[in-house]
């Protein structure tokens, strides 16, 4: 049975790129193995596939004892599947905070680095001289997980690692940064074909902080009034599934990134009450704009 790869639940650019790659390079040493999404890309991941010419992952809907698997860009079980320690993980890379939960039968491979991507810590552990080697569609991929991850090194994620990583790769394919990342960034920006409820599970994770359960969800964008021009519709899709999934909130943050500030939605005295003490924002109506504010996990989740 081929091993499973695979990242979060709300699969973004590099938790459905990162698969692939590492897919792809432990099937060249030997290692039988099959990338897999745990739900649809996002637009930009989408975009990103097609461009280097790779198909849509299969959707992996459950796992068991019997599966080998790993883990990329995620170390937290609630992104996984509830039985996600029955499976016999194998390794685990991942360049996010360690959270703890997963168990495992022994000892394993586990490569977390404070790096802005996943594709990032990959670039480590292959070096830059077998990356040199690469293929161009697995470098483009590795380019373009790196360029997500940073906003094009507009994040306060991003290292001088990182920079020095999607410099090299973009000299090997020849492409200039902006003009491809600008390209990225459109296709993240294309979101008419989303309900309400999938725009707010975009890019959302669940967290637990000072007592409370969040869904905190974050959509980068450079047309913010694509999303900002569905505000009543949203506000009312937020309150719902914060009742459904029995969260205390839901908290939508629009990043605009070519301005890099981010848009809170404000539904509530709640909400209203975490953006003025948390963020040090004045709050006139049910949207607040946050200058400087476009990482979840630098800037927001610490907050929290």
């Amino acid at each position: 049975m081929a091993l499973k790869i695979f990242g979060h639940r709300s699969p973004d650019t590099d938790a459905t790129a990162s698969a692939i790659v590492w897919s792809w390079y432990l099937n060249q040493q030997g290692v039988e193995s099959k990338p897999y999404v745990l739900g649809t890309p996002n637009t930009e991941a989408l975009f990103v596939l097609k461009h280097w010419g790779f198909e849509v992952p299969e959707i992996l809907t459950s796992v068991s004892a019997q599966d080998e698997v790993v883990i990329v860009d995620t170390n937290n079980p609630d992104e996984l599947f509830e039985n996600i320690n029955e499976c016999n993980i194998t390794q685990i890379i991942d360049h996010h905070k360690l959270v703890g939960g997963i168990e495992t039968a022994g000892p394993i491979d586990i490569t977390i680095k404070p790096l802005a991507s996943t594709a990032s810590v990959m670039y480590l552990i292959l070096g830059s001289e077998e990356v040199e080697d690469l293929p161009n569609e697995i470098a483009g991929l590795m380019l373009s997980c790196i360029i997500s991850d940073t906003l094009e090194f507009r994040s306060p994620t991003t290292t001088e690692d990182d920079k020095m990583m999607a410099e090299h790769l973009a000299f090997k394919l020849g492409i200039d940064i902006t003009e491809y990342a600008t390209k990225m960034f459109e296709a993240k920006s294309d979101i008419s074909a989303f309900s309400d409820e999938e725009l707010i599970k975009m890019d959302s994770k669940k967290y637990e902080a000072s007592g409370n359960k969040y869904r905190v969800s974050v959509l980068e964008t450079t047309s913010p009034n694509i999303v900002l021009d569905r505000k009543d519709a949203i506000l009312l899709a937020m309150e719902a599934i914060k009742v459904k999934e029995e969260l205390d909130e839901v908290l939508l943050f629009v990043v605009d990134i070519l301005k890099e500030e981010s848009t809170l939605f404000v539904p509530n005295d709640v909400v209203k009450q975490v953006a003025e003490s948390k963020f040090n924002a004045t709050v006139t109506s049910d949207l607040v704009v946050l200058p400087g504010v476009v990482s979840r996990k630098k800037q927001i989740i610490p907050v929290l």
